[in-house]
């Protein structure tokens, strides 16, 4: 045996070499994926063929109604926080303290930016065939929006911060005497 002589290669390289087997029937009624090919053609062919597109272009009409799908789902998104956030106030309690005051901030402060950038957030949506149907996406969007402000202001009612009583910081308002006390004079 010679010494210099390279080892043969592994049974595995072989296989991946050498072409798959030719099929002369179809077995089974399933038919092979995209893109599959039941034989290799060598690179001279591959380069000698041009290639063909698999996919077909999608016409406008179904481009538009995928884009305004979309822009549903963006719009509405803001209805399936409403139920997180009602239980994440609900538990944070009433009382003054930084949680439940850093929770009321995030709760002002997310809704606030998803109005201020409505436009933005449905800029890439907007197309020719769009642009007549999303002003009712934008106006669900921004009254999601205001939803979610409500649940906040409802949050800084329940922590006692807003001045829906009299309260001491009013003493400048004289205080009212009811209607079953008042006296009045008659001659």
């Amino acid at each position: 045996m010679d010494s210099t002589a390279p080892p043969p290669p592994p049974q595995w390289a072989v296989d991946m070499n050498s072409p798959a087997p030719q099929r002369t029937t179809k077995a089974s009624s399933i038919p092979d994926p995209p893109g599959f090919s039941s034989a290799k053609a060598s690179s001279k062919q591959q380069r000698q063929q041009p290639q063909q597109q698999t996919t077909t272009p999608r016409k406008t009409g179904d481009t538009d109604a995928l884009k305004l799908k979309k822009a549903w789902e963006l719009a509405l998104a803001p209805t399936k926080q409403i139920p997180m956030n009602a239980i994440m106030m609900y538990m944070s309690g009433n009382s003054l303290q930084i949680f439940s005051i850093m929770m009321v901030f995030m709760l002002f402060k997310g809704p606030i930016q998803g109005l201020l950038s409505t436009n933005s957030a449905f800029a890439k949506f907007e197309s020719e065939g769009t642009k007549g149907q999303m002003w009712m996406v934008k106006a669900v969007y921004m009254l999601m929006q205001c939803g979610l402000l409500a649940l906040g202001v409802w949050k800084v009612n329940a922590m006692g911060l807003l001045p829906t009583t009299r309260s001491d910081w009013l003493a400048w308002e004289t205080e009212r005497q009811p209607l079953e006390r008042a006296y009045f004079a008659f001659d």
